[in-house]
């Protein structure tokens, strides 16, 4: 066959009066708010990776102290593991915005303007974390109710924060809220 033969390119016509479209022009997009089941599953999850590292910040302490009786020194335990979590939450949300089970699932948590959290603003958003569990617990000993009692104030309670995720345009929990911080989806590439 003949070169001539063949079938000439087809010129894809252009409307040269449309304008060109500039990434640099158009908005950012802003990184959607996960689903409320989605944060809870990556907690679930997170309390999986929390069980490891409180067994081994309890064994250091406990080695360390010579602990011989789990009644011993238990509020220092107590703040042992506190700091130990803190060390751990804030140093995750401040290089990167995640922590393992968050980078499972996809999840950053940055400032509410978008930007990487600083140190103040993670200890804030760790301590305001705590609203979770301490509220009801804390009634416990303050009005001497029961376990199974406290149990189901406390059950009670989460379901009720966790609502708060479903609040506001935000769509964030309230310690995230008041923390000034946000959790946003992101893609597998970024």
């Amino acid at each position: 066959m003949s070169s001539q033969s063949a079938k000439p390119a087809t010129d894809v016509s252009r409307d040269d009066d449309a304008p060109a479209i500039d990434s640099t022009t158009l908005p950012p997009v802003e990184p959607a708010t996960p689903s409320v089941r989605r944060r809870l599953a990556t907690m679930l999850y997170e309390g999986v990776i929390l069980f490891g590292i409180v067994f081994i910040a309890g064994y250091l302490f406990s080695t360390l102290t010579q602990q011989r009786n789990g009644l011993t020194h238990h509020n220092l335990l107590a703040a042992w593991i506190g700091l130990v979590l803190a060390v751990y939450f804030v140093w995750c949300w401040t290089h990167g915005g995640q922590t393992l089970p968050m980078k499972t699932w996809r999840l950053r948590v940055v400032a509410a303007n978008g930007e990487p959290l600083s140190v103040p603003r993670a200890i804030a958003r760790y301590l305001l974390a705590w609203l979770w569990f301490l509220p009801p617990l804390a009634l416990h000993p303050l009005l001497g109710i029961s376990v199974p009692q406290t149990l189901i104030v406390a059950a009670v309670w989460i379901v009720i924060w966790a609502a708060s995720g479903r609040i506001g345009a935000s769509r964030q929990f309230l310690h995230d809220r008041l923390a000034g911080t946000k959790i946003v989806a992101i893609s597998p590439r970024s």
